[in-house]
Formats: structure tokens, C-alpha cells, sequence
């Protein structure tokens, strides 16, 4: 908990991981040289390094942006602001891609790379097309480098919640605005189920992953560059509902995990896993659950309390709180921490 009594599982650990090296390793030397030396402080917070031609190198930190200097320097004054270059572009593309654009092109076209350390790189350029579908993105103009940090253990308090004492795993969904920490928790919550835990009194499950986005386990070359537990198989950058099918029938996984639902597809996936007797861990964008209950491609879902357990992050009163913990059939808090 924080000092003011509210429990918020993104502060700072001991086990934090800056990733400097795996980051700087995707900059060429100039934009190497400026970012290297910012301060400890704001390499443990930093979310986002955003390169865009012709518009100040950014990186975003604890809801803000901030700007670096030419001489290194960083600040919130735009006038000094490192300008970046169309070849400051072509150089990171290249790195980034290890020089191998062709090899790549399947994540490409979906707009990300996975780099060394499970970070994501976005993309944005001009889409080439063929036909419907989208073949590949050129003339890049803009990148993001999202850094990812695993956080060991943020999920231990709360396993009770949803994992019975007679090791029964109960459907949990968590609940979340844009970057308060959702896929971070997931993470943890696979790892623990995975490994199991002793002082908990349950043992390992079987976890399958369908990590359509690459950032929950993170996959480079793939082998998953987060830990994930010993008894997670995964399913990189496939689509949710294929690969919950996909899992099913190879896999026998007893709990299947992934992250953001909201297609008519992702819903009808999870039913059939159900009906497979399979259980469902899974995390949906929304800042209320009456809000998500009212999505039409939720509702019978939300209707007919699929889900045992429902965790409501926050980003108040700091982003990572855990706002409540609900009963899924009731909806009465089980565990609550904070109220807006």
C-alpha cells in the first residue's frame, strides 16, 4: 500500500529491470548519445520514446510528455527540443529491424516489432495494400518505442481471490483505461498460475497464452522474454479467437489467458473454451464495468456472470491502483481500496 492506504501495484520494486542497453541498442549513436545519459529516475518511469520526423524527440513518463534537448538536456520547453530527422528514422527502422525489413513483414504489416527484452516498437509510415488487406508500411514517419518492464510478484496478494483453497481457478476479468497497468498484472497473475504457489496452498496449472499483440509474454525470435511460469504454452501475434481454438485442440490447457476481448469473435472463443470446460483469465479497456456491460458484444456475457471474479484498475488516485475486487455473480466487493 501507499501512504494513504490505497494499494498500487506499479510502484517501483527492488527487481525492477532498466532496460537501457536492449533500448539504446535500437538508436543510432546520435539519438544513442542523447538518451543515454537522462537520469535513473526517469529511465525506471519512462513508458514511451516517440521518434516522428520533423517533430521533437519525445518520451512519455507518468501521464507526461517530455521533451529532450539537443545537448541532452530534458525539459518542457519545445524551443530546445532535439528536432527528429527523416534519417534519424531510416537508421532506428533499421536497427530496429535487425536490417532484415523482408523477414519482418509479417509484424510490420500489423504495425509492431518485438525487439530483444520483449519491448514493442510501433509504426506508422504509408501502408501499402494489397487488395483489402494491408501488405507492408513504408516511408516511415513516426516510431514508438513502448518499454516493457516485467513486475515480479505485483499479483501475489490478490491470487486468493482467484484461486480457491481446493485449487480451483475461478474466470476473472480485468477491467481497465488505457495504461493503468492491466496487461502488467495479467502478466504476473499467468506466471503465478503457471509456477504455482506453495504458500498460497495451490499447485501449477496448465496456462495457455494467446498473446495477439506480442506484450504479454513478449516474444523475440520466439522465445518469451518475460516469465511467463513453466507450464505456459503460447500462441504469438494470433488473433484471439483462432488462437483460443487452437489451443484447445493441441494444447489441454486448463486455463487459457489473453489480453483485451472485445470482438463478437473474442466473445464467442471464450463460450466455447467455457463449454470446453475450459477456464477463461482475460482483461477488457473500460473505465467502469457498467460501461463495459453496456457494449453490445459484452453484455450476454456480462448477463449471464461468466466471469467469477472482476478486477477494476484505476488511474486514481495514481495510475496501477486497484480500485476494487468484485464477485462476478454479485458484484459486491470482495476487496475494495479506493473511491473516485
Amino acid at each position: 500500500m501507499d501512504g494513504s492506504g490505497n494499494i498500487n501495484f506499479l510502484k517501483k520494486t527492488s527487481s525492477d529491470h532498466l532496460p537501457r542497453k536492449e533500448i539504446l541498442d535500437a538508436l543510432p549513436l546520435h539519438l544513442r548519445e542523447l538518451i543515454q545519459g537522462l537520469p535513473s529516475s526517469l529511465w525506471n518511469s519512462m513508458e514511451e520514446i516517440r521518434l516522428r520526423t520533423n517533430q521533437p524527440l519525445l518520451i512519455h513518463s507518468l501521464n507526461k510528455d517530455i521533451f529532450v534537448y539537443s545537448n541532452g538536456g530534458i525539459g518542457s520547453e519545445i524551443s530546445k527540443a532535439y528536432v527528429v530527422t527523416k534519417l534519424d528514422l531510416e537508421k532506428t527502422f533499421q536497427l530496429v529491424t535487425d536490417y532484415s525489413v523482408y523477414a519482418l513483414e509479417e509484424d510490420i504489416k500489423k504495425g509492431f516489432i518485438t525487439i530483444r527484452g520483449g519491448h514493442r516498437v510501433g509504426i506508422s509510415g504509408r501502408t501499402v495494400m494489397n487488395g483489402s488487406a494491408i501488405k507492408t508500411i513504408k516511408d516511415i514517419s513516426g516510431l514508438n518505442i513502448r518499454i516493457s518492464r516485467q513486475k515480479i510478484g505485483i499479483s501475489d496478494a490478490y491470487m486468493e481471490h482467484i484461486v480457491t483453497s481446493n485449487n480451483i481457478f475461478r474466470n476473472t476479468l480485468i477491467v481497465s483505461p488505457p495504461q493503468c497497468g492491466k496487461t502488467t498484472l495479467l502478466r504476473d497473475m499467468v506466471r503465478n498460475l503457471s509456477n504455482g504457489m506453495v504458500k498460497k496452498g495451490f499447485q501449477g496449472f496448465k496456462v495457455g497464452v494467446v498473446d495477439e499483440r506480442s506484450e504479454i509474454c513478449g516474444t523475440y525470435q520466439g522465445i518469451p522474454q518475460n516469465d511467463i511460469g513453466i507450464r505456459t504454452d503460447i500462441l504469438d501475434a494470433c488473433p484471439k479467437a483462432e488462437g483460443i481454438m487452437m489451443l484447445i485442440r493441441s494444447m489441454s490447457p486448463q486455463i487459457i489467458a489473453t489480453d483485451e476481448i472485445g470482438k463478437l469473435d473474442d466473445v464467442l472463443a471464450i463460450e466455447e473454451a467455457l463449454n470446453a470446460g475450459v477456464k477463461v483469465l482475460t482483461t477488457v479497456h473500460g473505465h467502469s464495468l457498467d460501461e463495459v456491460s453496456k457494449r453490445p458484444n459484452l453484455r450476454k456475457m456480462m448477463e449471464e456472470n461468466i466471469f467469477e471474479r472482476i478486477i477494476i484498475l484505476s488511474n486514481q488516485p495514481r495510475v496501477g491502483t486497484i480500485q476494487s475486487i468484485l464477485d462476478g455473480k454479485t458484484k459486491v466487493p470482495l476487496l475494495q481500496t479506493y473511491r473516485s
